[in-house]
């Protein structure tokens, strides 16, 4: 029996535009969760994993599967659907997965043979069986898989073409941010991995930079922080020789031990959301640990970077805080911060998350002819309307937070600045000149984007 397993593309997205910029191979991570439910395949099964992020391949070339599964975010909803029409017109039976086909049943069931909700691990081989016999039923629903269970991850089939490999150690969010759908996909439970599997996993990894998925690498609470201790050092004892960056909370500058644990376990990067500059902005959507009274941003950012760990900060725009002169501000306070790098992101409703009710409600939700508008759901492009920033305003904004933040002259400072600290001056470049590149291609495809949505987004003062 063979298997596709299918990651598909978003052609609007830069980051995945390797051949445009030689800098984006360092931006584009494995798909990890078909490589995990590759783990739970059976023998019987001759799999092939498709990560059309590399490049599409001539399906029509390669050998006819007996089953397709399509993993599919909200923003690569378009491409699944023309990539499982096509398998069906050939007979080919397609089941599809992931965040997009739980919180939009209805709309994927009727373009697939077969849908899982929730986490596939619990029911994967169940789906395989019925395949297998020719009964596939219509919907098989995941829940919340036990953590203890999730196998290694098959990462042989993935051997080339990527910078950085990927693990998961943890699942699920207690923070339950209006804008994310993580807790109303993998719950508001933190699942731990056992540290012994993820040490083997990582030892089967052939890159030697990994990215760690995790929404939070260190959790929430004093039982989280103590437990990615345990597991830092067990890293560190393992000798993995791994270099590894991941997501956590502004909370991992808090504790001296985690970071110098963190350090020796190999990490050299972590994503941090600070998302917006004022506390009103900080209510908005939920993050209480950005709040905490007496926080100096900067002495953070600067606590974190002493162990030679690269700080990457995140910033949204469109809130309804928001006014004109805050794209400025953003660039000009993550200068002062003295992060390495800036990701500013729209303000999107994700299908599943309390912003999408919201927003709907509203009718504050711009592009909505579906799945048509599903691709511009990067958080890349502004799909919704914003208070106080018309179409023209938003995307301006954006451009002027970016291009401040990275000019040239900043560029050259920050790394001048990692160079002589010994602080990894060289990926500080390239991550530095992969944004700055892509800046070319943003602007042009802003420029598109405005032409297609045309008068279907104004702001919510001018409607």
């Amino acid at each position: 029996m063979r298997l596709y397993l299918i990651n598909p593309s978003n052609p609007l997205v830069a980051i995945t535009k390797v051949k445009e910029s030689r800098w984006n191979r360092y931006r584009v991570w494995k798909p990890l969760g078909l490589m995990v439910i590759a783990g739970l395949t059976p023998p019987e099964w001759e799999i092939s994993i498709v990560d059309e992020n590399l490049g599409a391949p001539d399906y029509s070339a390669m050998p006819r599967p007996d089953l397709v599964g399509i993993t599919t975010f909200t923003s690569q909803a378009n491409r699944a659907y023309e990539v499982a029409a096509y398998f069906r017109s050939l007979g080919v039976p397609v089941v599809m997965g992931g965040i997009h086909a739980t919180m939009c049943l209805e709309e994927v069931m009727e373009r697939v043979d077969s849908v899982v909700t929730g986490e596939a691990e619990s029911i994967w081989r169940q789906v395989l069986e019925d395949a297998r016999h020719g009964s596939l039923k219509r919907r098989y629903d995941g829940g919340l898989a036990e953590i203890d269970d999730v196998p290694l991850a098959r990462h042989d089939l993935l051997n080339t073409g990527y910078a950085f490999g990927a693990i998961q150690t943890t699942r699920g969010c207690p923070l339950n941010c209006p804008f994310c759908s993580v807790t109303a996909f993998n719950g508001a439970h933190y699942r731990l991995r056992p540290i012994p599997d993820i040490v083997r996993e990582l030892q089967l990894i052939r890159e030697k930079h990994v990215l760690v998925v995790d929404d939070n690498l260190i959790g929430t609470r004093p039982e989280h922080i103590a437990r990615a201790k345990d597991l830092f050092r067990a890293m560190a004892q393992a000798n993995l020789r791994k270099e590894w960056v991941a997501q956590a909370t502004i909370n991992f500058a808090d504790d001296e031990e985690l970071l110098s644990l963190a350090a020796k376990a190999g990490c050299r990067g972590v994503f941090i959301g600070f998302e917006s500059l004022s506390p009103e902005g900080l209510r908005e959507i939920g993050k209480k640990f950005n709040l905490l009274k007496g926080r100096d941003f900067r002495t953070s950012v600067q606590r974190i970077q002493r162990h030679k760990i690269l700080v990457v900060g995140s910033f949204i725009i469109g809130l309804d805080i928001d006014e004109p002169g805050i794209g400025k501000r953003i660039a000009e306070a993550a200068s002062r911060y003295g992060v390495d790098n800036l990701n500013t992101l729209f303000l999107t409703p994700l299908p599943g998350t309390r912003l999408w009710d919201q927003m709907k409600s509203e009718d504050r939700i711009a592009l909505n002819r579906f799945p048509e508008d599903w691709k511009y759901y990067t958080l890349t492009f502004p799909v919704a309307r914003y208070r106080h920033l018309s179409l023209a305003g938003v995307i301006q904004e954006m451009i002027t937070c970016d291009r401040g933040f990275y000019s040239m002259p900043r560029i050259l400072r920050r790394v001048w600045s990692n160079l002589w600290q010994r602080r990894k001056p060289l990926i500080s470049l390239v991550g530095n000149l992969s944004y700055r590149r892509n800046l070319q291609l943003n602007r042009k495809a802003y420029a598109d984007f405005k032409c297609y949505s045309g008068n279907r987004h104004n702001s919510v003062r001018e409607s």
